[in-house]
């Protein structure tokens, strides 16, 4: 692995819309000279203004602890949807997240115009078996409107003790609201998954990017390959409903498929905060076939590796527009237990693309539906049905249209899958015009 992936002072992440976890902060960057303007005095008394007002004519009493630091909370709300204070609970649940575990119902969350919006459920959560979608508007939760609410409100109301009920109403798609009921659950995320769609082509799936998730691709590319005989013909990297996660760990995924070349770069104000992190020479793929997989809940780290990949034309990608988030937070450790989550940098793609609010668009688009089987039994006749029909010259046995597989195969993701049927469909017609 390329020393460039290690950060230094600053350690920068990709945050989950709200709900994901940073990397922390070693220590924060002495800002320059340019930096240090001089105090804006005139702003600073209306704002101490202001304090004592409320302190003397407020209806209730507020202490000055309360005052300060909702007025720094809302400083920074004020300045994108993902910059945010963290106190002592809500950093300690962030750091907690990183791990791949934590309490709540499985969904990330971020906003638009103000609404609170799914970004996408994870899977094997209760919000994911409760069939919670990408896209879904929350207008309520347990009966109070979630207009207006920071996403710091909104991820503290979604988790709660495991066993506890929670009611969601949701607006999918312009239609009506709908109540789903959920109980709240310990949410152990696996970030990465795989399994053989048919003999020869794998499946590997990522959830969300962990800090371990890097070292978990490299080892489910190994067993694919081992359960294969050695070698594979080609693989579906499944980057769908992925929110994102940790920059290190997008890096180290990427590398797996990339051989040489830039994978992502970021550009800042602070020091530090403008990086750029290229592949070494080993391929963990070997550069097999790849088709990768990206829906409009594919967000942050997942864009970083799709990006990638697509820039140095090393897979196609398959499905639908992903979610626009190209920015980068660097959560700043505060000495009272709080932090800052601040976003410092955008991330640019090899090509130098920012994706920020306008998404990856794939190669091929297809739209997300479900495979249906037509029974062909009964449907027609064929030549072999015919009375007296001629045999086959070349000793083939005869195929009427009455006959049926000794026995039904066994269902696979893509029995199901409309996309990934359509992805493994790529990989076999690539597979036919390559040169042997």
């Amino acid at each position: 692995m390329s020393s460039r992936y290690r950060l230094s002072a600053v350690a920068l992440s990709l945050a989950l819309l709200g709900a994901a976890p940073p990397l922390l902060a070693a220590e924060a960057a002495e800002p320059t000279a340019t930096d240090r303007a001089t105090l804006p005095l005139d702003e600073l008394r209306t704002f101490a203004e202001v304090l004592e007002r409320i302190k003397t004519a407020y209806v209730e009493p507020v202490d000055d602890k309360t005052l300060l630091e909702n007025a720094i909370k809302g400083m920074l709300s004020n300045l994108d949807p993902h910059s945010a204070y963290l106190e002592p609970e809500d950093f300690q649940e962030l750091q907690e997240s990183t791990s791949g575990e934590f309490g709540g119902l499985g969904v990330e969350v971020g906003q638009e115009d103000g609404m609170l919006k799914v970004v996408s459920p994870i899977d094997d959560t209760p919000a994911a078996r409760a069939g919670i979608e990408a896209g879904d508007l929350i207008v309520k939760i347990d009966g109070q409107p979630t207009k207006g609410w920071s996403l710091m409100q909104a991820v503290d109301k979604l988790r709660g003790k495991p066993g506890s009920p929670i009611v969601l109403t949701l607006v999918r798609e312009g239609g009506k609201p709908f109540d789903v009921r959920l109980e709240r659950a310990v949410i152990k995320v696996r970030s990465v998954k795989s399994e053989l769609l048919e003999k020869g082509y794998g499946y590997l799936r990522i959830t969300q990017f962990q800090i371990n998730s890097g070292e978990e691709v490299g080892k489910a590319l190994a067993r694919l390959k081992k359960d294969n005989g050695g070698k594979l013909k080609g693989l579906v990297l499944d980057l769908r409903n992925n929110p994102g996660g940790v920059l290190q760990a997008a890096v180290e995924v990427s590398d797996h498929f990339l051989d040489d070349g830039l994978i992502v770069y970021t550009k800042g104000r602070i020091a530090n905060s403008e990086l750029r992190f290229s592949a070494d020479k080993a391929d963990a793929s070997e550069n097999v076939p790849l088709v990768v997989l990206i829906n409009g809940g594919s967000a942050s780290a997942a864009e970083i590796v799709a990006g990638a990949l697509q820039d140095h034309k090393r897979g196609v990608l398959m499905g639908t527009d992903s979610f626009g988030k190209g920015s980068v937070q660097t959560v700043l450790p505060l000495t009272n237990e709080r932090a800052l989550k601040l976003t410092t940098a955008l991330y640019f793609t090899p090509s130098g693309r920012s994706i920020q609010a306008q998404g990856i668009v794939p190669d091929i688009v297809v739209e997300r539906g479900k495979v249906t089987r037509e029974d062909s039994q009964g449907q027609g006749i064929k030549e072999a049905d015919l009375p007296g029909h001629l045999g086959n010259g070349n000793g083939g046995a005869d195929k009427p249209s009455s006959s049926k597989p000794a026995t039904q195969p066994a269902e696979k993701p893509q029995d199901e899958d409309y996309q990934l049927s359509q992805a493994l469909n790529l990989l076999k017609g690539l597979n036919i015009t390559r040169r042997p």
